[in-house]
Parts: structure tokens; C-alpha cells; sequence
């Protein structure tokens, strides 16, 4: 019997997403570090440290566990304390992607809309801080998922493979654990950014309607206003960055509302289920969002396409003069 069409499309999906994802993470890193984007030292602090998380998820989730047990399942990644480890780090990889998004539109929200704060938090030292703090605590709280598993079989005396153990599913705390780990990935994100961003989106609305009475839009006069223009720039980045994540992750967010308020439980896999397709579908949009950020630069940042494409044409280049 055939692998079930899920099981199928993901042994194509997350190799070209690693392919694709990958350069376009690394190839971010090096643009932005540059410096030459235009943007704000803060800023890119945070989009660095965005692509460099996002990075980690595509190296752990993607390739050490999608693709390593699809395609290479009985390499000596498979071996229990490394697959521990492995699962442990996709996890810290996936909450370091997830709250920096976080981060940056908590930041962007306070350069637009709190006036009296942005002097003092949106600085490039605040920034670092941010990011170690929450790198700091998506370590610190996923080191309990390392001991979650036990060997699935022994083989010469080898713990084999990943499999959770029983007590995970019977103990109180590890329940408390698990609705800890569910508050925190994907409900709390979620829901903060929708509500930055509304709020966001009041406050730019309420702004332009004064600043546009104020240059007496209303009686049919043209003017330009550079500071709506800046505005208008950084607000593209954010509802970009933030609604791309609301996107991708809303499968994901649907099912664990699914899991948490209904009496579905999973204790099998049935890759013919409705709900496990569901599941399946919600990770690899999940794991979409961890290239797509490049791309949303690309189209959004008019210097982030001229550095994009310096960088191409010198890397032609370089291969050209190799050839020869």
C-alpha cells in the first residue's frame, strides 16, 4: 500500500522549501548586515535576528526532521539522544521565529503610535536586549522537551528514534506543560498581533485624517507630506511581516482551537483523518513563513531589491570568472 497523499506532497514540499529557504535567509542576513537598506538600526536588528531564527527552523524542522525521516530515517540522527536534541531545538528555533515577529511589531507599534516611548525603546541597544531576552527564554523553556521522549525500540543496545513517552499524556505536570507550550505557541502570538495591529491601524487612520485637515486636504489641495510618506513605508513592512505571519500560521491556530475546546484527541496518527490532514496542512504553512520574509522585503523595500540584485549580478560573476 502507498504512502497516504499527504505523507506524499510533504516529501516534495519541505526539500523545495529548503532549497528555496535557505539562500534566501542567508542571502537576508548578509543584505541587511550591510547596512545599506535604508533602515533604521533598530529595524535591523530585529529583521536580522527574524531571518536568522527563521533560518534555524528551516535547518532543524525542515531538513533534521521533515527531511531526515522521509528520506534518510535510519541515519545517526535518529539515534534517541540526538533526535531528542533535535526535536528540542526545532522547538526553541520555532519560538525564537514566532516572538520575534512579535517583537518587531510590539516595536513598530510603539515608534507609530507612542510618541513619548519611541525616543527610548525603539533604539538599537533595546533591540539587543529584546532579542537575547526572548532567545534566552525560548531556551530556558523548552529544555523539558528534551526529556519528553524515550527510545521508540532498541537495537543492539542502541536507543532508536523519538517516541513520547506514556507518562507525558498521565502526569499533571506535563499536562500543565503542554497548556503552558499552547498558550505561548500559537494562541498568545497570535492574538498580540492582531491587536497591535488594529491598534496600529486606528491610530494611523485617526493621524492622517488630523495631518491632512491640518494641510488642508479637505478643500481639494495636493501636498506632499514627507513624514506620511515615511510612515506610510515603515507601516507596509509591518502589516507585510505581521499579516504574513497571521496568514500562514491561521491553519495551525485553527486546529489547536480544534484540539483544546473539543473532544478531539490524537493518540494514533491516521494520515487519512480530516483533523491530522489539518494538522499536517497548519505545519507546512508554518513552515512557509520562515522564507517568505525575504520576498516580502524584496517587493516592499525598494533598496533591499538594489542590493538583492548587486548581490546576484556579483555572484554571476564570481561563477563566471570560476568557469573560465
Amino acid at each position: 500500500m502507498g504512502q497516504p497523499v499527504i505523507i506524499q506532497i510533504e516529501n516534495i514540499y519541505y526539500p523545495i522549501l529548503a532549497v528555496i529557504g535557505v539562500p534566501a535567509n542567508l542571502v537576508t542576513i548578509v543584505i541587511l548586515c550591510r547596512g545599506k537598506c535604508g533602515l533604521s538600526k533598530c529595524i535591523t536588528r530585529y529583521l536580522v535576528a527574524m531571518a536568522a531564527a527563521d533560518l534555524m527552523v528551516l535547518i532543524f524542522e525542515v531538513i533534521l526532521y521533515e527531511i531526515k525521516d522521509a528520506y534518510f530515517p535510519y541515519s545517526f540522527l535518529n539515534y534517541t539522544p540526538i533526535c531528542s536534541l533535535n526535536i528540542a531545538l526545532t522547538f526553541v528555533s520555532i519560538d525564537c521565529s514566532v516572538w520575534l515577529t512579535v517583537a518587531f511589531t510590539f516595536d513598530r507599534f510603539v515608534a507609530i503610535c507612542c510618541q513619548r516611548w519611541r525616543t527610548k525603546y525603539c533604539t538599537e541597544k533595546t533591540a539587543a536586549v529584546v532579542i537575547a531576552v526572548v532567545c534566552s527564554w525560548s531556551g530556558l523553556q523548552n529544555i523539558p522537551v528534551y526529556f519528553v521522549y524515550e527510545p521508540r525500540e532498541i537495537i543492539d543496545n542502541v536507543p532508536w528514534s523519538c517516541n513520547v513517552k506514556s507518562s507525558f499524556y498521565t502526569s499533571r505536570i506535563w499536562a500543565a506543560y503542554l497548556w503552558l507550550e499552547t498558550i505561548l505557541i500559537p494562541f498568545a502570538p497570535f492574538v498580540l498581533i492582531l491587536l497591535l495591529n488594529a491598534l496600529t491601524a486606528r491610530d494611523i487612520v485617526l493621524a492622517n485624517r488630523v495631518r491632512r485637515a491640518l494641510r488642508g486636504n479637505n478643500n481639494g489641495e495636493n501636498h506632499t507630506d514627507p513624514e506620511m510618506e515615511n510612515r506610510r513605508k515603515s507601516i507596509i513592512l509591518l502589516f507585510a511581516i505581521s499579516g504574513n505571519f497571521i496568514l500562514l500560521w491561521m491553519v495551525i491556530f485553527i486546529f489547536f482551537l480544534c484540539v483544546q475546546f473539543t473532544d478531539v484527541h490524537f493518540f494514533e496518527t491516521n494520515y487519512n483523518d480530516s483533523f491530522t490532514i489539518m494538522e499536517q496542512s497548519g505545519y507546512m504553512l508554518s513552515c512557509l513563513s520562515s522564507c517568505t520574509n525575504t520576498f516580502i522585503y524584496a517587493v516592499s523595500q525598494r533598496k533591499f531589491r538594489e542590493e538583492l540584485k548587486n548581490a546576484i549580478k556579483r555572484s554571476l560573476a564570481l561563477i563566471t570568472n570560476l568557469i573560465k
